[in-house]
């Protein structure tokens, strides 16, 4: 019974990340439809981000 509740939970959360991931995708070609990023700035800064540390990713939050 417990593996059985704990694959429920596993196929909700596919669910979540599935409209999580379909919204950031729909916010992302919005804004390049309506001119206010490009593919490219996307790509860089995403780039970015995924390099810098967590520290250097925390100062990015709360500022300097």
């Amino acid at each position: 019974m417990n593996d059985i509740n704990l694959m429920g939970q596993i196929a909700d959360l596919k669910e979540v990340d599935y409209r999580n991931t379909l919204a950031i995708a729909t916010l992302l070609e919005l804004l390049i439809d309506k001119g206010i990023i490009t593919r490219q700035e996307f790509a860089k800064k995403s780039y970015y981000l995924d390099n810098i540390s967590l520290e250097q990713l925390k100062k990015l939050r709360t500022g300097p």
